[in-house]
């Protein structure tokens, strides 16, 4: 089986990037050949800083590799280092129909919050198909949010299928239910588009700050709080804590005699924690970025083995070749 997954450099990635994808990736390792790649070119509709997005995709780098991915069981590339996913975008554009492109969560949730729409943007879901069929992954591992993309993917590759013959392996998605998606500091979906996010690498200073000013409601310690598995601070906690404890609070509040300053402490002291290991071999591998540099290249080599071959096979298909 093979899996793909890609995440974008467009920000500091934060939990919701880490239980979102991140983890889940990381773990499918152990049951598949994985391809898990840089997605620059996304990045492209909302980043317009080449510095930045150069210092983004390495720090993605660092971050992936420091939380466990590993290049030995993994191909670990940039999305930019294989240009032929944008020729076989092209090839998959000219089948997918603009109804389909127009009926994307995504593009219209974005665009209704005020981000400005492009042609990038609204063809988001052609270049995300060509990502994954360029690899003839079996299995993508999404956040809910993007299970849309991959349905999206498997009608762009049973289109081409039907009109050049059977050329592209049609892709399942994988989503965990518990941590479909993650929910931001203000309650929304946690993203850097809405400044809502706690990183997964931040100031310990900073990120406590972030948590403690996390808005609660009015009731006292004292006070009973029947809707605790209801409150963001512990559903945040549940990530980041073992279950024991985070059911301990949890219940510790319903009870009442339980403070709001006193969750949201025990939220940033188990974040702090949890993420502790990683920190130390991001450092370790910040100290070593030669081996990080080799790593992407050596994916994107590994990457090319399989995109070729797709391609050339969907170009004589559809008669480019």
């Amino acid at each position: 089986m093979r899996i793909l997954s890609g995440i974008q450099p467009s920000g500091t990635l934060h939990i919701g990037n880490y239980f979102g994808m991140m983890k889940p990736a990381i773990e499918l390792q152990a049951r598949g050949e994985c391809f898990y790649f840089i997605a620059d070119y996304h990045s492209m509709t909302s980043l317009t800083d080449a510095a930045e997005r150069r210092r983004n995709s390495l720090n993605v780098a660092l971050d992936f590799l420091a939380c466990g991915l590993d290049p030995k069981r993994s191909v670990f590339f940039r999305q930019s280092d294989l240009p032929e996913v944008c020729e076989l975008t092209w090839i998959l554009g000219s089948l997918t129909p603009m109804g389909l492109l127009e009926r994307a969560h995504s593009y219209k949730d974005k665009t209704a919050k005020g981000i400005s729409p492009n042609f990038g943007l609204f063809a988001y879901p052609v270049l995300m198909a060509a990502d994954i069929l360029l690899y003839n992954a079996n299995l993508v591992p999404v956040g809910r949010d993007q299970k849309q993309h991959v349905e999206m993917t498997r009608d762009i590759a049973i289109k081409f299928n039907q009109a050049y013959g059977e050329t592209f392996v049609v892709p399942d998605p994988e989503i965990r239910a518990e941590v479909a998606t993650v929910p931001g500091l203000d309650g929304q979906k946690m993203s850097k588009s809405y400044g809502n996010t706690i990183d997964i690498f931040g100031d310990e200073k900073a990120t406590r700050k972030k948590i403690m000013s996390i808005v609660m409601d009015s009731r006292t310690p004292q006070e009973s709080k029947p809707d605790a598995d209801k409150n963001l601070a512990v559903q945040l906690l549940k990530l980041v804590a073992p279950a024991e404890v985070s059911a301990d609070i949890e219940n510790r509040l319903r009870a009442g005699g339980y403070g709001y300053g006193d969750l949201k402490k025990a939220l940033f002291e188990h974040y702090w924690a949890c993420f502790a290991p990683y920190r130390a071999r991001r450092a370790e591998l910040a100290a070593n970025l030669d081996y990080v540099d080799q790593v992407l290249k050596d994916g994107a080599s590994r990457a090319r083995a399989v995109a070729s071959g797709v391609l050339k096979t969907a170009r004589q298909a559809c008669g480019l070749e």
